[in-house]
């Protein structure tokens, strides 16, 4: 692994509010699309071993501290804080451009292979 922290920078749009996502009412950022961006911020963080590999979250456990309204930027910093074997584990924080501590969240990812992955879905239905 290269590196254990990546950082990047989005700012809020009305397709990512709470009214939107149906999580809640308000044009705010909403809590499902924190997760996504702090899920992807720490895929961002694994190097996949082969091409047809990725990453899946398995566990979040996240507080949503601050509310965010459109047009707002938001930091968001995953650290790889373990590694075991093909399972990763982050922490990592959200942040406003004041420096406000918006969320955080303990995040879990695998590496799976890709067509094992799929196949087991196809013999579910």
């Amino acid at each position: 692994m290269s590196n254990s922290t990546f950082t990047q920078t989005i700012q809020v749009n009305k397709n990512q509010t709470a009214a939107v996502y149906g999580s809640g009412v308000l044009p705010v950022f909403a809590t499902p699309a924190l997760i996504a961006l702090m899920e992807n911020t720490a895929m961002q963080l694994i190097e996949l071993p082969e091409s047809n590999s990725s990453s899946v979250g398995i566990s979040i456990n996240m507080k949503h501290l601050k509310a965010s309204a459109i047009g707002e930027i938001i930091h968001c910093t995953a650290i790889v804080t373990e590694i075991n074997g093909k399972k990763y584990s982050f922490h990592i924080k959200a942040l406003d451009e004041a420096g406000n501590l918006i969320g955080e969240c303990e995040h879990e990812r695998v590496v799976v292979n890709v067509e094992k992955f799929m196949s087991k879905l196809k013999s579910q239905s």
